[in-house]
């Protein structure tokens, strides 16, 4: 049976209570060799990151559940999947990110590849974070706005992100992620993080475009929840010990 409140989303409605602020580190399996993965792992586990999420816009199945099996194998950092496609599921992983686009008008990703899925996720057991998918506008087109055939929501209209999360959370959704996209030339703004932190009682998952530590004590002063960082560990994974330096507990004399 598909588990809804469980032990992820209880952990993340705590650390949002408590506003509190922790990293996630998106991994993309195809863009992902093994050697340069063990590398990020041992980053990951020194930098006390505290997710790791797993998925992509395209991916093959078959390094999809290689890299959950990895991960789950070398480190103890829960891994949650953010999938792509209806295909994306793991009974391996700790949980998934059951994402409705609720910034777009596209049926299927309201509800249609939910349907397609459910069957799996139940006979899964995996646990379900039902979690309202909002695209906010990075500065450019990305992956996610082409596949999913959307238009994000305007940066500068913060107000849409607040009201768009606030109906998410009416029906329901225990979740609201903002995102910018991979390869976001902007990432979200801190107006727009705090409009809808102020709007509503989830957490609030924010990534896409965060790339220096100034970025995501920003995202994390501006009330996020899970601070989201990927594309740029691609390029340099040494990135991770400057961007989790704004996790760190602040040390006074």
């Amino acid at each position: 049976m598909v588990n809804i409140a469980t032990m992820l989303l209880n952990d993340f409605i705590t650390l949002s209570k408590n506003n509190t602020s922790k990293l996630a580190v998106l991994i993309d399996p195809d863009r992902q060799q093994p050697e340069e993965l063990q590398t990020l792992v041992d980053l990951a586990v020194s930098c006390g990151v505290g997710y790791f999420f797993v998925g992509g816009s395209l991916m093959t199945d078959v390094r999809f559940e290689e890299t959950i099996a990895f991960l789950k194998e070398v480190s103890s950092i829960p891994v949650v999947i953010f999938p792509g496609s209806n295909q994306q599921i793991s009974s391996t992983a700790d949980g998934i990110l059951l994402l409705s686009m609720i910034s777009g008008r596209n049926p299927e990703l309201l509800i249609g590849q939910h349907v397609i899925a459910a069957p799996r996720l139940k006979a899964s057991g995996i646990e379900c974070l039902p979690t309202g998918y909002i695209l906010v506008d990075g500065g450019r087109p990305t992956t996610v706005s082409y596949i999913s055939n959307t238009t994000p929501i305007p940066a500068d209209k913060p107000d849409i992100s607040a009201v768009t999360a606030m109906a998410g959370e009416m029906l329901g959704l225990k979740l609201m992620y903002l995102d910018a996209g991979s390869g976001a030339l902007n990432p979200v703004s801190s107006e727009c993080i705090k409009k809808v932190k102020a709007s509503v009682e989830t957490p609030v998952i924010v990534g896409g475009g965060i790339r220096t530590y100034e970025q995501a004590l920003e995202a994390k002063n501006a009330g996020a929840t899970i601070v989201v960082v990927g594309n740029s560990l691609e390029e340099d994974p040494n990135r991770l010990l400057d961007i989790s330096a704004a996790f760190q507990p602040v040390v006074t004399k």
